[in-house]
């Protein structure tokens, strides 16, 4: 590593590698996407998603065969810190700068987004992003376009301009905010020709524009000037007496935080959830608990933040709770009768600020509920439409706290004006961009706790759960067993799918345990799945008192307090929900050896019908699957149940399959997507109006036919 890490940069990561950037001597593409990723990298630079990079190299054209100029940048979304060559967009840069011949004017400059389109090069490219102009009509030939906490402050300070002028003597300009696109490539464009020679630009409330001839010129350049930026707010900084203010209320210990937010998430989540069921996500970052605790939180916090990277994510401002750090939020019913009125004003503003600032063509206006609350003493929550744009949101929210803090320590936090901050949330550009996302999956936005999700049918509902959308908490009480199945969900779904618990479902604290970590991973739960089972196979005389208890403790006292605390978490949330019950065709036919099991899962099934008829009130489904002779990967078959069961039908355990398979009338081995499947078909939509059912996935067995 080149000395440069170790005497320049302190509040930035040095990442360069020269051995193997010179592997890539020659390839200006790969050298931008290697920058790119190295930028994205550290988040002190730059945001998820946020920033765009780019290159200008001489490339063949494929119509004339001559050499022309291409301009390669980051497309639209995508992210730099996994950008890759499909993630970018190439450009004609002729062509992309010949567009000033037919620009009417900034009134009409999103009609130029179109008109990117005429100017592509490679054809299999990325779509161009509405930044493209802001490198075309600069004409280095690396430049870097950032959103790093440290610039955004100064940015985003009453005095930027003055300050950044002082601070980098005159060799960094400064533009006026205006709203991305083809005008302000064109203000960029005109600084650099008034101020020649200057190393970047500062873009008011919104971010950092660098370059160089090359690519590693182009990084340390940004380097250099963040890191300049962010020394001077931490010499500032060490000049303050108290930062935001100073300490207002003091945060309850690690544990209490963590109670607190387990025992409000379902809460908040059904608030949030009023149009569309949204995810949650929960920090106690120490940076939230220092700005959610101090004397300037009322007067910060409602101003919202500056760069549009933060404010399309997080909303115009928060919703700060009034609720003491450490109140008793057990009667939920109080809590909600005081968090009802909080919820109606802040859509109430909501409101007020769409309708003040509509244009004609405006789109309609979008769910009203908070994207951001905080809870001072507490912690901070975020609800959105999945875990990953959650976390996101609480992520960029700290963010603009960095950037507050940063703005107030050198001058004063100033927002963007209410009017430019709707421009960009309802810009029709942006409208455009979310109606071409993906349409929802039929369980996105859903919780599923499913019992016993380490193998077998447990990790195969999960897995169709999660395939269709739904955030999943897997669980069993084999640690190693769930130490697999957790890194199996990790390379097939990623972090923001699943969540990992272990559960005895005879132990209290395991049940409680579980669902506190459901509401502080996604805010709480819409469908339990009690699948945690065993079974016992044993003549009447063979049968213990341990064997009774323990079949009737994981299957019948197991489902019933799974279900009584997932019922809680539910009509705490107020959104109903889907209780689904694991049981087996033993519930309805009679068998040999079987007393125990089988009367046992009789007493499951009749309990699902008791809850049904309890629970329908409160808008909770319960349902039954029975599956049969369910083999494949199921940890039952792996003990002494196979060889009772071959033992009772006269069949060695290797033939168990197909002497199942045999006696249905379809002649089918049934697999746990089967019974994934028929979990699926009550949650997924089609069945909203059923409770209280039984569907069998058994292959057809007559003597178990529901009668």
């Amino acid at each position: 590593m080149s000395a440069i890490a170790t005497t320049k940069f302190k509040h930035v990561s040095y990442l360069w590698d020269e051995a193997r950037a010179a592997s890539m001597a020659g390839d200006e593409v790969a050298l931008l996407i290697y920058r790119s990723n190295l930028l994205g990298a550290d988040l002190r630079l730059t945001n998820y998603g946020g920033g765009n990079t780019s290159c200008k190299a001489i490339a063949k054209d494929p119509l004339t065969g001559k050499e022309t100029e291409v301009m390669w940048v980051k497309g639209s979304g995508g992210d730099l810190g996994t950008l890759k060559r499909s993630g970018l967009a190439a450009l004609y840069v002729d062509r992309l700068r010949s567009l000033t011949n037919v620009y009417r004017g900034i009134e009409f400059e999103d009609e130029m987004v179109e008109l990117f389109n005429h100017c592509i090069f490679d054809l299999a490219s990325k779509a161009p992003s509405i930044d493209t102009p802001l490198h075309g009509f600069l004409p280095f030939k690396h430049i870097d376009h950032l959103h790093p906490d440290a610039a955004i402050a100064i940015a985003a300070a009453k005095d930027g301009k003055k300050i950044t002028q002082e601070l980098f003597n005159g060799q960094i300009g400064w533009v006026e905010w205006q709203r991305p696109g083809f005008d302000l490539g064109l203000k960029l464009r005109q600084c650099l020709e008034e101020n020649p020679g200057i190393k970047g630009i500062m873009l008011g409330s919104h971010g950092l524009f660098t370059w160089g001839d090359t690519a590693f010129e182009s990084y340390i350049n940004t380097l250099e000037v963040i890191e300049r930026c962010a020394e001077y707010i931490e010499q500032q900084q060490a000049k303050q007496k108290a930062v935001f203010g100073g300490e207002k209320i003091k945060s309850l210990d690690k544990e209490s935080r963590l109670k607190q937010a387990a025992l409000l998430a379902p809460v908040l989540r059904g608030f949030c959830s009023s149009q569309v069921k949204m995810i949650g996500h929960f920090t106690d970052d120490d940076r939230v608990l220092q700005f959610i605790n101090s004397k300037d939180l009322d007067r910060l916090a409602p101003m919202g933040t500056s760069c549009p990277d933060h404010f399309l994510r997080t909303k115009i401002s928060p919703l700060v709770l009034t609720l003491e750090p450490g109140e008793d939020l057990t009667d939920v019913k109080v809590i909600k009768e005081k968090l009802q009125p909080l919820f109606e004003a802040y859509r109430a503003m909501y409101t007020e600020y769409y309708n003040t600032c509509k244009h004609p063509n405006s789109p309609a206006v979008r769910d009203a509920n908070p994207v951001v609350i905080l809870y001072p003493g507490v912690g901070m929550f975020t609800f959105s439409k999945d875990k990953q744009t959650a976390r996101v949101a609480a992520e960029f929210y700290i963010n603009a706290i960095n950037v507050m803090r940063g703005a107030e320590a050198i001058s004063s936090y100033t927002s963007l004006p209410r009017q430019e901050a709707f421009n960009i949330e309802y810009w029709l550009l942006e409208e455009a961009k979310l109606q071409r996302m993906p349409k929802p999956k039929a369980l996105s936005g859903r919780i599923a706790l499913v019992t016993g999700s380490a193998g077998g049918i447990g990790k195969s509902i999960a897995k169709k759960f999660a395939d269709e959308g739904a955030c999943v908490v897997i669980n069993d009480n084999d640690a190693d067993r769930l130490a697999k199945a957790k890194e199996e969900f990790q390379k097939q779904y990623g972090k923001d799918v699943f969540a990992g618990a272990e559960l005895d479902v005879t132990k209290e604290s395991d049940i409680e345990g579980a669902y506190t970590t459901a509401a502080l991973a996604f805010g709480g739960v819409d469908i339990v799945v009690n699948c945690a089972g065993l079974s016992i196979s044993k003549p009447i005389e063979e049968h213990t008192e341990k064997d009774w208890d323990l079949l009737y403790n994981v299957l019948v006292k197991g489902q019933f307090f799974v279900t009584q605390a997932g019922v809680e978490i539910m009509r705490k949330q107020g959104i109903g929900g889907d209780v689904l019950n694991i049981v087996s065709k033993n519930a309805l036919m009679s068998g040999p050896n079987n007393a125990g099991y089988g009367s046992a899962k009789a007493a499951q099934l009749h309990l699902s019908r008791l809850n049904a008829a309890e629970l329908g009130k409160d808008k909770i489904r319960v349902n039954v699957v029975n599956p049969d002779a369910v083999i494949s990967d199921s940890k039952i078959w792996e003990g002494a149940w196979a060889a009772g069961r071959a033992k009772a039908y006269g069949v060695k355990v290797e033939e168990l399959p197909a002497y199942y398979a045999k006696r249905t009338l379809l002649d089918e081995i049934i697999l746990p997507e089967d019974i994934a499947a028929a979990c699926f078909a009550f949650v997924g939509g089609l069945l909203n109006k059923s409770t209280g059912n039984v569907l069998n996935v058994d292959g057809g067995v007559a003597t178990a036919f529901v009668r």
